[in-house]
């Protein structure tokens, strides 16, 4: 399996605005979120084994700093009709299986992960209250066969910086995992490197 890293979109961007819909046709905005003290945003999907292997964790962190105020959205951007497990009927079916608590948005022109220079699944995005990027990466260190813990440490060190008004470490290291599914002809030019 051919893997993908994060493009490190550069730090202090701002966050790019959208309004994507949710399995149900809810149109949920990145505005709806400006007064967070800071916004988690994650690329992801249902298939990918490298968002399969930290779901639990990702989704307990979730729930932990979205009861500290924290605004955290996940958006699936992969071509559903080449990968039908990423619809949004079977989306729908994630939310409810891992008690997302979260909004799971679909992308289905793909433009906000390009806006995002988004690349792979999971990529993983904090920016602080003026939603200016501040962490970029991995979720931690763990992958599917490293038997090292999955713990969430970088995310979660990112937040706490931000919530405690503190600089955010720039030891940053890309994410990794399956490259998101552009459809035939709509990958974008950043994504000819990989």
């Amino acid at each position: 399996m051919s893997l993908t890293p994060s493009t490190m979109l550069p730090i202090g961007t701002k966050a790019p605005d959208f309004i994507l819909p949710d399995p149900t046709g809810k149109q949920i905005a990145l505005s709806d979120f400006s007064e967070a003290p800071a916004t988690f945003i994650i690329f992801m999907c249902n298939h990918c084994p490298y968002v399969k292997h930290l779901q639990k964790q990702l989704t307990e962190i979730a729930r932990e700093f979205q009861d500290k105020g924290v605004a955290v959205i996940a958006i699936n951007s992969n071509d559903t009709e080449n990968y039908t497990d990423d619809s949004p009927k079977e989306m729908a079916k994630e939310i409810k299986k891992f008690d997302y608590t979260f909004p799971y948005l679909f992308d289905e022109t793909q433009e906000i992960a390009k806006a995002y220079r988004a690349a792979c699944t999971p990529d993983f995005y904090v920016f602080d209250g003026d939603q200016k990027l501040a962490y970029r990466g991995q979720f931690d260190a763990s992958r599917p066969g490293n038997s090292l813990p999955i713990n969430g440490a970088d995310i979660k060190n990112a937040l706490n910086s931000i919530l405690n008004g503190e600089p955010v470490s720039t030891d940053q290291k890309p994410s990794i995992g399956c490259s998101i599914k552009w459809r035939p002809g709509n990958a974008p030019e950043y994504f000819g490197n990989y």
